[in-house]
């Protein structure tokens, strides 16, 4: 039982022509060389294993466990390679473990530390390093390509509530999209906003209405039929352009996108996202937009400066929430304004206060263009249809 085989200390890089013999009383591997310290290392043979990385079949390449080691001078990363077939053999047959793979004691408390620190780098990532992220991007994207993203997010949103084509909920009845321009027109005249707005009303029964990046803001005919006044549109049309303007909308996209993963946030920065999954993401989110208080507290102070620039009544900001008590619990599969908006008692006697200092105001819109923005979604050409919220 004996044959010559190449030895590696793994330190020095020395190779040895080491002299094999196997003892099977003592159950050993003893490898002598002149070079090796005191001639001889001695391995056991239930500590000996094969390297599962080696390619060839007609070699076996060795290492010894390492806290097996019956000779100080024995390392770690000492390798044995064979070539004589019957030494393989034997060796083979001989050592019980050859071919386990050994997990070093510790490993899975290692294993456990280091998941748990995975976890807690992804949770930092989503509520802390995205949040602040979103807050330095939004400032920092191109308007251009805010607006570019923000289309593709409202085509997506027309997906969601049932349209088969883009554009195919759009109301685009004349005179009523005469009366909204009349209202955006007013509301906006006295301001210098950053965003060229791009309102559109959705022919759907969900009472609602929502902001999307780049001045897109969507208004469903549901929130329309449920209005009293022309002024309470105006009042959600004018808080909703506040979120626009405090780029509340890019913020939560920028959010949503990183939720998605990381090509999500990069393809909104970048401007790669055509067909990217993250714009259904956003899509979604934006559809059922909830703000900070912060921010929803701005926006209000920006619908009333907004109204009062106008001359419109800014107590129709509260009536209009004041209009849906009770909507919810009567039609509990339809989402509400209200419900993606979480509105306080402070905010609606608030809106009031600020009314209560007003000078002259008058309607946003007269009798006649009231009836028409209320029906703008009636003979709408080539409009589709979606009841269901």
């Amino acid at each position: 039982m004996q044959a010559q085989a190449r030895f590696f200390d793994g330190e020095s890089g020395q190779r040895l022509d080491v002299d094999l013999a196997v003892d099977t009383a003592a159950e050993t591997l003893r490898l002598t060389h002149p070079d090796l310290p005191m001639g001889s290392q001695y391995w056991p043979l239930d500590a000996i294993r094969a390297l599962a990385d080696h390619a060839r079949t007609d070699q076996l390449v060795l290492s010894l466990r390492a806290d097996a080691s019956l000779d100080s001078a024995l390392i770690r990363t000492a390798r044995l390679t064979v070539d004589d077939a019957d030494m393989i053999s034997i060796l083979t047959r001989l050592c019980p473990d050859l071919r386990r793979r050994d997990v070093e004691r510790g490993t899975g408390r290692k294993v456990v530390t280091r998941i748990g620190l995975a976890v807690g780098a992804v949770v930092l990532m989503i509520f802390v390093i995205l949040p602040a992220m979103a807050n330095t991007l939004a400032t920092l994207i191109p308007i251009e390509r805010e607006v570019a993203y923000g289309k593709t997010v409202v085509n997506q949103m027309e997906r969601f509530l049932g349209g088969k084509r883009v554009g195919g909920l759009a109301c685009t009845n004349p005179a009523g999209r005469a009366a909204l321009d009349k209202m955006t027109d007013r509301l906006t005249e006295a301001g210098d906003l950053t965003y060229d707005l791009n309102i559109a009303v959705f022919d759907h029964k969900m009472v609602n209405a929502f902001a999307a990046p780049g001045g897109q803001i969507v208004i469903m005919r549901g929130l329309i039929d449920r209005a009293k006044t022309p002024d309470e549109v105006a009042a959600v049309l004018a808080h909703e352009i506040g979120h626009v303007e405090a780029r509340d909308t890019t913020r939560n996209a920028l959010r949503a996108a990183g939720s998605a993963g990381s090509a999500g946030l990069l393809a909104l920065v970048l401007g790669d996202f055509a067909g990217g999954s993250a714009v259904v993401v956003v899509a979604e989110y934006t559809l059922n937009a909830s703000y900070t208080r912060e921010a929803e507290a701005a926006a209000d102070v920006f619908a009333l400066n907004m109204l009062d620039a106008s001359e419109t009544d800014a107590e129709a900001l509260a009536t209009f929430f004041d209009s849906l008590d009770g909507i919810e619990r009567a039609m509990p599969d339809l989402p509400v304004y209200l419900s993606s908006h979480p509105e306080t008692i402070e905010r609606a006697e608030a809106a009031r206060e600020f009314a209560k200092a007003q000078g002259r105001t008058s309607p946003i819109l007269n009798d006649e263009d009231w009836a028409a923005l209320r029906n703008i979604c009636k003979d709408s050409p080539e409009k589709d249809t979606a009841e269901d919220g």
